[in-house]
């Protein structure tokens, strides 16, 4: 059965919010990845500067995404959590401790190389376990009579594991891609020289992850062989890494956060056409997952009020602080 309109709007919300919070609040957990690469504390407190007026902002999307799941597809939620509720808690672990480091670090002097790497810690942490759950779920996650029939550590499979490592290191980049954005001087020269790299390393990763995909999921090859059109994904991926060695080449400022935005959206439309129309590969169905239509109908007129202001919120903080940091945006 074809999902309704009510259903493909919830799912364009729940992809709409993914791909914005994996955007936004990838760059500044990337900054955070980026933060054990330097002991110079004057970098750090720059780094610090460069997404201290985002970085709680862009986690509310991480909030819609779990918060539509909950109430517009319940199924997904309980089965996401059974498989994942390991990889949920350190996500949740390392959310706070890196917000608690956030904070406390600049009021705390004699602990503060303690907050500085658990600030660090934190980042990686959370990079890690996003990146681990979407391998996980490339490889499929077994499900029996509408529960998660797998073991608690599943995501710790190598094919996962390495997923991991790639969001790690893609994170990484798009930290480097936002300092070279917004810092200046020193700090902006050694992005410069940490963004081919890191490109390097996430094409490695990514071949890495392909060439296996194929092996570990044989229902990938099956989707690819229907959808040949979804080529046009990867391949424009792979232009978008071309524009971010180009941008640190020519030392255009933008071009690498925009060419890294745009590498991750084709990522996040590859594995659209990869999963679709599943919302837990290759278990359940978004029609299977929906919660009923009149829930749906009730759900839909507090999100086309809420998301909105959320919207707005973002837009107004980024066109508020835009441009060069300059003495923490004074």
């Amino acid at each position: 059965m074809d999902p309704s309109p009510l259903v493909l709007f919830f799912v364009g919300v729940v992809a709409v919010s993914v791909l914005i919070y994996v955007i936004l609040d990838g760059a500044d957990l990337g900054v955070g990845i980026l933060f054990g690469a330097t002991r110079d504390e004057h970098e750090r407190d720059q780094m610090i500067a460069a997404i201290a007026p985002f970085w709680d902002g862009n986690e509310t999307w991480l909030v819609v995404v779990g918060t539509v799941l909950f109430a517009a597809f319940p199924a997904v939620y309980a089965v996401f959590l059974s498989a994942f509720y390991l990889p949920v808690v350190l996500l949740l672990v390392g959310l706070i401790f890196r917000g608690v480091a956030f904070e406390f670090r600049s009021r705390s002097g004699r602990l503060r190389p303690l907050w500085d790497r658990g600030f660090w810690l934190g980042s990686t942490a959370v990079a890690f376990v996003q990146g681990a759950a979407v391998g996980a779920m490339i490889q499929g996650i077994p499900v029996a009579n509408g529960q998660y029939a797998g073991g608690a550590f599943a995501w710790l499979a190598p094919f996962p594991v390495l997923c991991g490592v790639g969001l790690v290191i893609g994170y990484a980049l798009l930290g480097a891609s936002w300092l070279v954005l917004k810092s200046e001087d020193g700090l902006r020269e050694r992005a410069y020289r940490l963004i081919p790299w890191l490109a390097g390393a996430m094409v490695v990763a990514l071949a890495i992850a392909t060439g296996a995909t194929l092996v570990v999921a044989e229902r990938v090859a099956d989707h690819l062989a229907g959808r040949t059109w979804g080529v046009v994904f990867p391949l424009a991926g792979v232009l978008a890494v071309a524009g971010i060695v180009l941008g640190a080449r020519t030392r255009r400022d933008g071009l690498p956060f925009a060419m890294t935005s745009l590498f991750f959206l084709m990522a996040f439309l590859t594995l659209a056409v990869l999963f679709w129309p599943y919302m837990i590969p290759y278990a359940l169905t978004v029609t299977d997952t929906a919660a009923p239509e009149p829930s749906l109908d009730f759900l839909f007129w507090g999100t086309v009020v809420i998301l909105p202001v959320i919207f707005a919120y973002t837009i107004t903080v980024y066109w508020i602080f835009r441009g060069k940091l300059r003495r923490g945006y004074g």
